[in-house]
């Protein structure tokens, strides 16, 4: 089935939040501290205040004055920075005053007048230079040490060491961060770049000490997103207060130098892992210490994910998560935060034991497979990951490869054969969604979920179709209204998992309800059934086990008078879930071509093999894994945030600097399907795998490289210079 978003997408009839056109809409532009830390001695917004245009000048100066702060309202869970509550400075390119104008221009124009003095104090956002200052996040929920790790490495005969980097890395959505704000006679509507409306309405009802039913949310379209939405950004409330002050909608709309200051990023991340195993290749101990960095003003950490003590059967582990306090803002969760760093490390250390051990590196991985969860011993709701190493070989002609680096060439480049893990939580939230079924057979289905890109007005029509018993062309899926029914932020890849089953949920509502009108009926065929003995399809109620045994749906609401029939469902995790351990996983194949005299890498083929339950669609399915692969390689070959660390500014700022793949960076990617018959995780079976085709990535085109160069780069990206400095 075709995306049923498409053609609004590429006509231009979808409204992003930045592009509703309101009656005598204003402009908003932020002006920026110039400085990485200290803080503002004096701030003459005088001259900005008297130019042409200009609205209002909003800032630390003023903003108590014109909102006060609700108590605890700054440390509220999924909240970013507050911005002007203060005159400290934490990062440089911190906004310091917010312009309001006629137009964009008069208010751009107007912030260059500002003029700021600082008390300036050395930035540190080096992290690599504070290691000695880490410390523990988290430390009353840390997983305990598992068995004796110590005495287990150093009896050990075959042990890895070795410490791996990832530099910051910016989200860099299409779509720039962005609100447009309005009143009107006492309630809020904002258009709003969210991945969360229901999060950001009552943040903002909260903040403006208004009802939450007199604020109106609306994301209907998010181009991009990656997670660094999920957060209230300063953005937002401050246009808030810009239009409530002017008495006129307000815009405002990042520029794409201000989107590497306005979100977060994906943190800074050093880590250390041990490995030990017997000759025969079993892993007997395993220890990884993952130290991000954070902010001066609040805390962040990807303890969340705890891969490595989980992906492999191992007796002895132990992890340790840090972080680093650095004056930049702090991180936010990029697509699969945690997991894709830790596993970059975990497998090319696993890739590294593997030479050490003169085994295999996909042999290694089977050896070391876990059949039931290491940490808790629970059985797994469903794992075909052995399957998915074995059809990806086949598929990839893994048997052909030859052990030694640079031993395969061809046409004059380096051959390189790389092969990772993928793993990812398969996760339900609670959700709600509504379906009103009408007579002609046409359905309406709502939830307050967003589609921040990977298809989800596609994915939620097919389920409700499927569930109704009706053509996809008859449902209206409608998302991103906070005042449709509740449903988490979406993020964690858990969407499909949480809305798709409220949905199913409230189809069998609605079937429950027309099973009831059927048994009045006389003679009615389905007069003993259960709801479980019957199903809807092509407009019919009917038995399961015999089609021709039913009624049409539309003549059963007619003779009840019903022109439509509703109902809502929120769904939750089933308690059956506690029993087992959900997870998605993944083999990642990948060649390389590397240049011997220049030292370019070409990722030339990639076979990427996942098992995420039952596909709902295939189509955008195929997408999501595809862009996982793409972002994979921009991460391992292309991205970095360039910092001086100086005055702690970014220094590549813009598309043209900060590298991401294009076509000519991407070349053959198959993606395959081992679907699962998983009746624990959820009603519909289905896991995500919108961060799942990203986790391996990095580290099979690592240990690809390796393999073609005999060059181990454990610092990302993998440019040219590290192989061609490195070999001579």
């Amino acid at each position: 089935m075709k995306r049923v978003e498409g053609v609004a997408k590429v006509t231009g009839r979808a409204r992003y939040a930045a592009e509703f056109e309101l009656p005598n809409l204003a402009y908003g532009y932020l002006c920026e501290s110039s400085v990485g830390r200290g803080r503002i001695a004096s701030l003459d917004v005088s001259a900005a205040e008297s130019a042409p245009g200009v609205l209002k000048v909003i800032s630390h100066l003023n903003l108590r004055d014109l909102l006060p702060q609700p108590e605890n309202q700054e440390k509220k869970e999924g909240v970013g920075f507050s911005a002007f509550r203060s005159p400290e400075i934490f990062f440089n390119g911190q906004p310091i005053a917010l312009v309001v104008a006629e137009t964009f221009e008069q208010a751009r124009a107007a912030s260059l007048l500002i003029r700021a003095k600082y008390e300036e104090d050395r930035p540190e956002t080096d992290i690599t230079k504070k290691l000695e200052t880490a410390r523990p996040t988290n430390p009353d929920k840390a997983p305990p040490e598992r068995g004796n790790f110590g005495k287990a490495f150093k009896d050990a005969p075959v042990k890895v060491e070795a410490e791996y980097h990832i530099p910051v890395e910016h989200h860099n959505p299409i779509e720039p961060h962005g609100a447009t704000a309005f009143w009107k006679d006492g309630k809020l509507r904002v258009f709003d770049k969210t991945q969360n409306v229901h999060q950001l309405r009552d943040y903002l009802a909260g903040l403006f000490k208004i009802p939450a039913e007199d604020v109106e949310i609306t994301a209907l379209f998010v181009g991009g997103a990656f997670g660094s939405c999920l957060a209230v950004h300063y953005y937002t409330p401050l246009v808030v207060l810009a239009a409530r002050e002017a008495g006129r909608p307000v815009r405002l709309s990042y520029t794409r130098r201000q989107m590497f200051n306005g979100h977060g990023y994906r943190p800074d991340t050093w880590q250390r892992i041990s490995l030990a195993a017997g000759a025969e290749g079993r892993l007997t101990a395993l220890s990884h210490r993952v130290v991000v960095n954070t902010s001066r003003y609040s805390d962040y950490s990807e303890d969340f994910a705890v891969v490595a003590r989980l992906v492999y059967a191992c007796p002895n582990v132990k992890t340790l998560f840090q972080n680093v306090v650095t004056d930049l803002q702090t991180p936010a969760p990029m697509r699969a935060p945690g997991a894709v760093s830790q596993m970059f490390a975990l497998e090319c250390a696993m890739d590294e034991l593997s030479y050490a051990l003169r085994i295999d590196p996909l042999e290694l991985r089977l050896i070391n497979y876990a059949e039931k969860d290491p940490e808790t011993g629970k059985p797994y709701s469903s794992k075909a990951l052995r399957e998915c190493y074995r059809l990806g070989a086949e598929k990839f002609g893994w048997k052909d490869r030859k052990p030694e680096p640079r031993s395969m060439t061809r046409d004059g480049m380096l051959v390189g054969w790389g092969v990772a893990t993928g793993v990812w939580p398969a996760l339900q939230m609670k959700a709600s969604a509504a379906i009103t079924l009408h007579a002609d057979g046409t359905a309406n289905v709502r939830s307050a979920t967003t589609d921040i890109g990977p298809g989800t007005y596609t994915v939620m029509t097919i389920i409700a179709a499927e569930h109704l018993g009706i053509e996809a062309s008859k449902v209206k899926f409608e998302l991103g209204e906070s005042k449709f029914p509740k449903s988490p932020a979406q993020g964690g890849s858990w969407t499909t998992a949480s809305v798709g089953s409220a949905i199913h949920g409230a189809a069998e509502k609605i079937k429950s309800r027309l099973l009831d009108l059927a048994k009045k009926q006389e003679g009615s065929p389905l007069a003993d059934a259960g709801v479980s003995q019957v199903a809807m399809l092509d407009g019919r109620l009917h038995l399961s086990s015999d089609v021709s045994k039913g009624v049409a749906i539309s003549e059963l609401m007619e003779a009840n008078d019903l022109k439509e029939i509703s109902e809502t469902h929120e769904a939750t995790p089933s308690p059956e879930r506690d029993k087992y351990t959900c997870y998605a996983h993944g083999a990642q194949f990948v060649e390389v071509l590397v240049d011997p005299d220049l030292g370019t890498v070409k990722v030339s083929r990639v076979i990427e093999v996942t098992a995420c339950g039952k596909i709902m669609s295939p189509t955008t399915s195929h997408s999501q894994e595809i862009g996982g692969v793409v972002w994979g390689i921009g991460m391992a070959l292309q991205e970095a945030t360039e910092i001086d660390h100086r005055y702690g500014r970014i220094m590549n700022a813009s598309l043209a600097d900060y590298h991401v793949p294009v076509n000519a960076d991407v070349h053959q990617i198959e993606t395959i399907f081992v679907e699962e018959d998983d009746r624990i995780v959820n009603p519909l079976g289905v896991k995500g795998m919108g961060e799942l085709g990203l986790v391996g990535i990095p580290a099979a085109i690592a240990n690809a490289v390796y393999h073609a160069t005999g060059i181990r780069v454990r610092d990302l990206p993998i440019t040219p210079d590290k192989l061609i400095y490195q070999r001579s």
